[in-house]
């Protein structure tokens, strides 16, 4: 495929609803990945490595350098990829975030920290940013990076004829005024103010590629790990980078990456010694992994919501919406569900965001209060059919408990068991009540994807004019404080008025065995605490 830049694109930075199904369809249907990984804040500076907020959970031996990693993961298949544009399962993402790096990256708390970026500033109404890189890091080839690479990159992304799922987070960029200032320096110009701008590259989307770099079998990239060997569906391995800039890092010379089937393939790998580290573990697989190893469980940011379009039908009454998050019972499915790990949802999205609003008063279980609403809407009895598919973990299972649960209102709700393939064919976007999966979403590029009348994941149909204003009021505002009481405002219309049901956070679960340490929770929502595997050894 050309991976050549193209400046020929929309002001709204938002591509033709057929796309935008192609890449939610792709990335969903096998691994469970969202498209939007983004974070809150103005301009950064000074933020230092990705390695500068690491929180360490393992025994706290001391590092070592050397051996292999071998590590397990389910979700592979013929299509996966090496390529950082558009990953299509989680084992890509695992890959990819070893041979490529970003300007940003996620703390283990899912903030924002600087990683190929020295700084990153806005001008006086951000609709201009300018980048300035760290000196003295090479790619895998011997190349320094520089301000021409990521100007490469950012305009590879904005490419129509790539479906990058980095495009609609870049938001109303002016790509073809994209520039390079000096070496180490760039300018990227907006058509309209984009405060949130350092959110943007966490994901996986944005590693920095060389200029010229157009082979998706050939990755180069400055990550921790070089590309060895790789077979799609089955197996890849790494080797260490030994001109990482990062001084020391990795402590591992080898990384092998095998796909398995299920579950219980990974588990009895972990068990054999086949493996040293597995992810993606649903809450019944704890016990066996403890007995094989050790069991780290992060408070993930990712969400499952229930959606209600706002548009036609009952669910156009806000109170028969209000009635349907009464009417479920939160704490049983996030202990029944998951054993008590995760976290309690509020119908609010961006759960570790500085600017949630955690003021907001907890949504009970209130049947009875269900109920009324429903006779006052006129909507006593009222009946619809859940579109439900198993794009996540947990997901059946909540649309099973969710049935019974609104029972006791009076509200009759059957199930429409689709493949993940139905859910994001033809008819995304048209279910009245159905499912979905995301990633940790910080608030304000969320909004963007998913709440808006112009995001392209606007499922619910929700277009409320303020909330709309508040949120241009928000991407104009540069100071982060000063953004917050904008937010909190939208988040209110979210909570009184919005379609989406979310009713907790799931947690992300890994296990390792006996002889792995370094490793560390991540609040972001991803395998192998953010797949920060540079700072894994074995004892």
């Amino acid at each position: 495929m050309d991976l050549a830049p193209d400046s020929t694109r929309s002001q709204s930075g938002i591509p033709p609803a057929q796309d935008t199904l192609h890449t939610r369809r792709t990335f969903l249907e096998s691994a469970g990945f969202a498209v939007a990984t983004l974070g809150v804040g103005s301009g950064l500076a000074g933020c230092g490595s990705s390695s500068s907020s690491r929180s360490t959970t393992s025994a706290g031996s001391s590092p070592k350098r050397g051996g292999t990693l071998t590590i397990g993961l389910t979700g592979g298949s013929s299509s996966d990829s090496l390529t950082p544009f558009y990953p299509l399962f989680s084992t890509d993402v695992t890959r990819i975030s070893q041979l490529y790096e970003s300007l940003t990256s996620f703390t283990p708390e899912a903030g924002i920290q600087l990683v190929l970026a020295e700084e990153l500033s806005p001008n006086h109404d951000a609709t201009e940013w300018t980048i300035r890189l760290k000196d003295g890091i090479t790619f895998h080839n011997g190349k320094d990076l520089t301000a021409a690479d990521v100007v490469y990159t950012l305009r590879t992304n904005m490419n129509p004829k790539v479906l990058s799922g980095g495009a609609n987070l870049l938001g109303p960029v002016d790509v073809a005024g994209i520039k390079q200032v000096d070496r180490l320096t760039l300018k990227v110009p907006y058509h309209t103010s984009f405060a949130v701008f350092p959110q943007v590259f966490p994901g996986p989307y944005f590693g920095i590629i060389p200029v010229g770099w157009r082979s998706k079998d050939k990755p180069i990239g400055t990550g921790p790990f070089k590309y060895e060997s790789f077979t799609p569906g089955q197996s890849s391995t790494f080797v260490r980078n030994p001109n990482y800039w990062q001084s020391g890092l990795p402590y591992l010379d080898h990384l092998v990456v095998n796909d398995y089937h299920d579950e219980t393939s990974q588990l009895n790998a972990l068990s054999a010694g086949e493996v040293n580290a597995i992810s993606l573990l649903s809450a019944a697989s704890i016990g066996t992994a403890q007995a094989a190893g050790q069991v780290v469980v992060s408070d993930g940011g990712g969400w499952t919501p229930f959606t209600m379009r706002v548009d036609t039908g009952p669910f156009k009454d806000v109170r028969v919406r209000q009635a349907m998050r009464y009417a479920i019972d939160r704490q049983q499915m996030l202990s029944l569900l998951f054993r008590g790990h995760g976290t309690l949802g509020n119908d609010l999205f961006a759960i570790w965001d500085p600017a949630y609003d955690h003021s907001l008063p907890q949504r009970p279980y209130d049947p009875e209060k269900a109920r009324s609403l429903l006779k006052q809407a006129g909507q006593s009895g009222f009946s619809a059919q859940l579109i439900t598919a198993d794009i996540a973990q947990g997901t059946l299972a909540a649309a099973q408990l969710l049935a019974e649960q609104v029972g006791a209102a009076g509200i009759r709700v059957s199930l429409n068991q689709v493949t993940s393939t139905d859910l994001y064919g033809p008819n995304y976007l048209k279910w009245y009540f159905a499912q979905d999966f995301w990633a940790y979403n910080p608030y304000m590029i969320a909004v963007e994807g998913v709440t808006l009348p112009t995001s392209p994941a606007n499922e619910t149909h929700f277009d409320n004019p303020r909330y709309n204003d508040l949120f241009r009021q928000a991407l104009s505002v540069v100071a982060d404080t000063s953004r917050v009481p904008i937010i909190h405002e939208m988040q209110q219309i979210d909570y009184d008025e919005g379609g989406l049901i979310i009713p907790y956070f799931p947690p992300v679960i890994d296990a390792y065995a006996h002889n792995v340490d370094g490793f560390h929770t991540s609040k972001a929502g991803t395998t192998f605490g953010n797949n920060d595997l540079m700072h894994i050894w074995l004892t």
